[in-house]
């Protein structure tokens, strides 16, 4: 799964929970994932390297 692809899954899933607990889960993994894709998104544009710092 990409992360594009897991951002929609937890899109889709906000959208059907009803429960006030498992919105904020969904929110804080969504948070998460595209913190993610950021990070994915700029070492791809060289903005930071992938390399370890040591």
């Amino acid at each position: 799964m990409t992360i594009e692809q897991h951002i929609e899954e937890l899109r889709a899933e906000l959208r059907s929970a009803v429960d006030a607990d498992e919105r904020r889960q969904i929110e804080a993994e969504l948070v998460l994932a595209r913190a993610e894709r950021e990070v994915i998104w700029a070492e791809q544009d060289g903005r930071v390297s992938a390399e370890p710092p040591f």
